[in-house]
């Protein structure tokens, strides 16, 4: 995988556009194409995927089913089919295994691999080697596995399981969709059962997904939480799936069209998981004019269009409670918030300091050196709005794609242009970034290279 910390970086400037218009479809989930690749690759037979998102994350873990003995092809008609080799039926890798900057493909393999009696070695780029291990080798640990690793449990490590798996009931300690899923796909290849407890609910694709596929699954209620269990050395089934899109993608669509007077913005087929449109229920607190349109189900989860039109925002408390079902989104709602009016609250928010980036950090600096006022504690990010003149800073993005087009949607609205140091990580998630908002009338343009605020 590119490691974009190794190449020339790319710095690009927006600046103010007129109102944005038009129609577009976001690739497809991400959270969903990283799992279905996997489950696909542990299946008995082939299955189909459709809209896969073919962002350098994701060809990361198509790349890693292949090193495993998955048969992973994409078709002429852009269908992707994988043929899987069964629960427990991984191959041991060649070489190493690099996920580039893909946090999530890389902790969910880890589980994968975890439950085979042979070595397997991870790698990523600058970004994720930086980025910490330890909570999902923690309960991997529990279970049997052996991990070789630089100080403080960061990449490259190296994983052997045992020859048979311990199932473990583990209590999530924080919040993370990522510990519970490395733990679930581990235990599927454990005798007896597995469960996971969770106190705070997190995005739920694992557990659809694993039902899908035919897994033996259960979900309970439980004293202080939900816990899911996971009847361990049952085959897979073959699947076709349809990958809606990803609402982390579309949010940077939405606030966009919110902030730059006149807009008028259709975002298609989006995913609309109850566990991913935190940011939507807070864009709409704060007068934000949002429509659902077409509301379907699309294998088992809820998609619909949104329509959004510019609108006056006021600041807002974000209750920390909602972090789960929006912590991609907090960087793009902090944009937001510098065109509402009084101060917006972001709480509960520390698992951003642990992203591609220190997000909090990365966030209030790019802030404050386009002129918003902005704070931040442990676990707040604040962003006060409506600062006379808007723009005109370089944005250090830490490699962070996401930080790379909060600030890039930023200077469609401002009073003077936005240039971020190097927007080449955006394609580890959202390649059509660009394309799509300069199709609504957006205005970007190569920047000199500079040093970066």
């Amino acid at each position: 995988m590119p490691d974009h910390s190794a190449t020339s970086p790319r710095p690009l400037r927006s600046s103010a556009a007129g109102p944005l218009s038009g129609r577009a479809r976001v690739p497809g989930d991400k959270s969903i194409s990283h799992r279905a690749l996997m489950l696909a690759a542990l299946a008995l037979g082939e299955s189909r995927i459709e809209g896969l998102l073919e962002g350098e994350d994701v060809l990361a873990t198509a790349a890693a089913m292949r090193a495993f003995g998955a048969t992973v092809t994409k078709g002429a008609d852009g269908i992707w089919r994988v043929t899987g080799v069964g629960v427990g039926g991984l191959l041991e890798p060649q070489d190493v295994i690099d996920f580039g900057n893909a946090g999530t493909g890389v902790r969910l393999c880890m589980g994968i691999a975890a439950s085979h009696s042979f070595a397997t070695t991870f790698t990523g780029d600058a970004s994720l080697r930086g980025r910490p291990m330890g909570r999902v080798l923690d309960p991997l640990r529990r279970m049997g596995v052996q991990v070789l690793s630089r100080a403080g449990d960061l990449l490259p490590l190296s994983l052997k399981g045992p020859d048979l798996l311990v199932p473990i009931e583990y209590r999530v300690p924080v919040p993370s969709a990522q510990v519970k899923s490395a733990v679930l796909f581990a235990g599927l290849n454990a005798p007896g059962t597995t469960t996971v407890i969770e106190t705070v609910a997190t995005r739920d694709h694992t557990e659809k997904m694993l039902a899908g596929f035919g897994a033996g699954i259960e979900i309970e209620k439980v004293e202080g939480g939900v816990a899911i269990r996971l009847e361990g050395r049952r085959d897979l089934k073959c699947q076709s799936i349809v990958v809606p899109g990803d609402p982390s993608s579309a949010a940077f669509l939405i606030v966009a069209a919110l902030i730059v007077p006149g807009s008028d913005v259709t975002v298609e087929g989006v995913l609309l998981n109850p566990m991913r449109v935190g940011l939507i229920d807070t864009l709409l607190e704060m007068g934000g004019d949002i429509a659902i349109e077409n509301r379907r189900n699309v294998g088992g989860e809820a998609v619909g269009d949104i329509r959004v039109k510019a609108s006056r925002l006021k600041g807002v408390s974000v209750p920390a409670e909602r972090a789960p079902a929006m912590i991609d989104e907090y960087p793009v709602l902090a944009i937001a918030a510098a065109f509402a009016e009084g101060e917006t609250v972001m709480n509960g928010v520390g698992e951003m300091r642990v992203k591609e980036s220190d997000r909090i950090a990365a966030m209030i600096a790019g802030l404050r050196a386009n002129g918003i006022e902005a704070r931040d504690g442990p676990e707040t990010m604040a962003v006060t709005g409506g600062a006379k003149e808007i723009g005109g800073g370089t944005v250090k993005t830490h490699l962070d794609h996401r930080i790379a087009m909060s600030f890039l949607v930023l200077g469609l609205a401002g009073q003077k242009p936005v240039t971020v140091d190097d927007a080449a990580p955006i394609l580890t998630s959202f390649p059509e970034f660009e394309t799509i908002l300069a199709s609504f009338g957006a205005r970007f343009e190569p920047a000199e290279p500079a040093l970066a605020t």
